[in-house]
């Protein structure tokens, strides 16, 4: 034995389809950033739709292996400090999802005291300020800051909470949910910018007054006195309009009043915008008329609908649990406690509570339904030609290879 040879280091595990020495961007261009919060800054409906996304997740209860754990993992989830003016684990994790939908990526940190003995609270990092690299071997992550001296790696990456959404193959960072909205949201802004406009021109009701003086020479002599009169009566009855009061108008001669723009017709836009908005909606996957949209009068929430809903919220679940797992298995490792952790989330609605009540009214009647079959035999048993009153013996009912209950 060599006791006093030289320690081999340990070996990395290698991966082969990893390729080396290939810098990814970080994480993506600042503008692209900047492009995700201004369409859902300006578009109203994206913006409802991920907030909906966010609220319908629900809430969950991380449980514990170890039972005389739980309830200062369940106090430390509800009380834990978020930022400067959060508290709870559910806070940490709206913020968490809310940054992983818009942008692809979602940033956090778990923030020790002083002593490095307890947590402090958690954060929700800038997605756009963090970036993620390989360290010693294709599986080691290493997080870098964006400052303005550069890039400084982060010392203790442990403590750093990243997820990326559907990242493609071979690729380090997410892809926003947003992706491809941009020009349709440009589209949809454009189109009521001008109708705003179109607003402005026709919508608000102008009038042009006409005075045409007869042949007269003596009514031609007053035209321009008489114009100016009924310019100024014109103007103050509209003005008293303002303020509620009602004038009529009285001229003398040949006057023609009409509505300017009157001949035309504002342009129906009720087709083109409908139709970017079936391609926001598709992207966002969320029911039209739960962002209000009654684009039919017998519009409800289908089987299907409710099935796809459910399968999106299930995915953006998966991405949060092992984040979840990770915040309290901190937690209970600092409080020298290494018991197993699992979250388990509630119901996503209420059409979840309907299908399980007839799941458990159909098993109920199934048991009723197999005990009366249980029964039935023996209470027939005397109409029977057989001594044993019809009924089966355990061993002929093994030979016969059917069960009691088959007919």
């Amino acid at each position: 034995m060599n006791w006093f040879g030289k320690k081999k280091p340990a070996r990395l595990p290698e991966v082969q389809t990893a390729v080396r020495g290939r810098a990814e961007e970080f994480p993506v261009q600042l503008y692209s950033y900047a492009l995700f919060e201004r369409v859902r800054r300006t578009v109203p409906i994206v913006d409802a739709a991920i907030s909906k996304i966010v609220r319908l997740i629900g809430t969950f209860r991380v449980e514990c292996s170890d039972a005389r754990m739980q309830a200062a993992l369940d106090a430390f989830l509800r009380e834990v400090p978020v930022g400067l003016t959060g508290q709870s684990v559910y806070s940490f994790m709206d913020g968490y999802l809310d940054s992983l939908l818009v942008y692809g990526n979602a940033v956090g940190e778990i923030v020790l005291d002083r002593q490095g003995r307890n947590i402090a609270g958690l954060w929700n990092g800038r997605a756009a300020d963090v970036g993620v690299r390989a360290g010693a071997h294709p599986l080691q992550r290493q997080y870098v800051l964006r400052t303005e001296n550069g890039e400084v790696v982060l010392p203790h990456p442990e403590r750093i909470l990243f997820t990326a959404l559907r990242p493609p193959e071979g690729g380090i960072y997410g892809i926003s949910l947003l992706q491809g909205l941009p020009v349709f949201a440009e589209l949809l802004l454009k189109i009521y910018d001008c109708i705003g406009q179109n607003y402005d021109r026709a919508g608000n009701i102008r009038y042009a007054v006409t005075y045409k003086p007869s042949a007269d020479p003596g009514e031609m002599a007053y035209a321009g006195e008489r114009a100016q009169a009924i310019a100024r009566e014109w103007s103050e009855g509209m003005q008293a309009a303002k303020r509620g009061e009602i004038r009529d108008f009285v001229s003398v001669g040949d006057v023609n009043i009409r509505v300017i723009g009157a001949e035309g017709s504002m342009p129906d836009t009720e087709i083109p915008v409908r139709q970017i908005l079936e391609q926001l909606i598709a992207k966002l996957s969320i029911p039209p008329f739960l962002l209000g949209l009654n684009w039919s009068s017998t519009e409800r929430m289908s089987a299907q609908q409710a099935d796809i809903l459910t399968s999106e919220l299930e995915y953006y679940r998966r991405l949060l649990e092992p984040v979840i797992c990770r915040i309290a298995g901190a937690f209970l490792q600092l409080h020298g406690c290494y018991a197993q952790v699992r979250v388990a989330w509630d119901n996503i609605n209420l059409q979840d509570e309907v299908e399980l009540a007839k799941a458990r009214l159909y098993n109920a009647q199934a048991e009723a339904l197999e005990a009366a079959a249980k029964i039935s035999p023996s209470a027939d048993g005397d109409k029977g030609d057989s001594p044993r009153g019809g009924e089966m013996s355990r061993n002929e009912t093994e030979g016969t290879g059917r069960s009691p209950l088959s007919p």
